[in-house]
């Protein structure tokens, strides 16, 4: 009994350790970014310059100068509206498509299964390249210049890309809820529609919310596909990688934490919000007897 004890105080320990060291590796940097944003650019160079030191004021003209001179504003609003459009054509598409791959048999059922799972292999970034020759072979044919450096493309592009991960976790939720659940409302009156909306999706919310925040972090934070399809609606990772390369040529310290500030803060906001419905059970209840 002593040794059993003992060992669980030991892995305990351990635990508590091991999420110390963690929780300390990701805190530290993120605090020092904050910090740093707010410091003037004298604080960064010079020997006896500590860059653990706290600021000596608060200088928050770094941020005016990043959305001024950087145009960081223009660059927010761009990832904002792609962002925001990406994730409404992703759930319109992957709930209807998730359900009905999940609670209901029909021909081709199998196949369209293994093709998304298929897509779970593909790296987007392989494909970022055919996919700017079809979009500029598209302006060529039609004599338009509408589909490159558009903002509603660019989301279409983002909401297809993470349609084979969105279907395989909204599926597989949805397999684990109980056909009691629809057998009552179709009882009641309702129809497949109005079953699908009313009773199961927000039943699905946990998972929902999930994807949510993981497909916001892939659009929020993605440089490649926008760096190559975009140009004067740049995102926000394209104006913030902008940002770095002038400030630093020009050891403008400052400015430069505070761009990386102005994209870290929605994610942090986004995750403060909805960390409570992360961590709860997938399902909540069941059916009574």
């Amino acid at each position: 009994m002593k040794k059993n004890n003992a060992s669980r105080i030991l892995y305990k320990v351990f635990i508590y350790v091991a999420l110390l060291a963690l929780a300390i590796s990701i805190i530290v940097p993120v605090a020092w970014v904050f910090m740093a944003s707010v410091k003037k650019n004298a604080e960064f160079i010079g020997a006896d310059v500590n860059p653990w030191a706290l600021p000596k004021q608060f200088f928050y003209q770094n941020f005016i100068v990043a959305f001024r001179d950087a145009q960081m504003g223009e660059f927010f609003l761009n990832s904002v509206l792609v962002t925001a459009t990406a994730l409404i054509l992703l759930l319109i598409i992957a709930l209807p498509a998730s359900y009905a791959l999940s609670r209901f048999e029909f021909k081709g059922r199998k196949i369209l299964n293994l093709a998304f799972m298929a897509g779970l292999f593909i790296n987007v970034n392989y494909i970022v390249v055919p996919i700017f020759l079809m979009l500029s072979d598209a302006n060529r044919m039609f004599h338009v210049e509408i589909f490159l450096d558009n903002r509603f493309l660019l989301a279409l592009i983002y909401a297809s890309t993470h349609l084979p991960f969105t279907i395989y976790l909204l599926s597989s939720y949805f397999r684990t809820l109980p056909k009691g659940f629809e057998e009552a409302a179709y009882i009641d009156g309702c129809g497949y529609f109005k079953t699908m909306t009313k009773i199961m999706i927000p039943m699905a919310k946990p998972s929902i919310i999930t994807v949510i925040l993981f497909s916001f972090l892939a659009f929020w934070n993605e440089y490649i596909i926008a760096y190559t399809l975009m140009d004067e609606h740049g995102t926000l990772a394209m104006g913030l990688k902008n940002l770095m390369a002038v400030e630093r040529t020009a050891t403008n310290y400052g400015i430069m934490y505070a761009g990386l500030v102005v994209v870290m803060l929605p994610v942090l906001i986004l995750y403060i919000c909805v960390q409570k419905q992360l961590t709860e059970g997938m399902t909540l209840g069941g059916l009574k007897g």
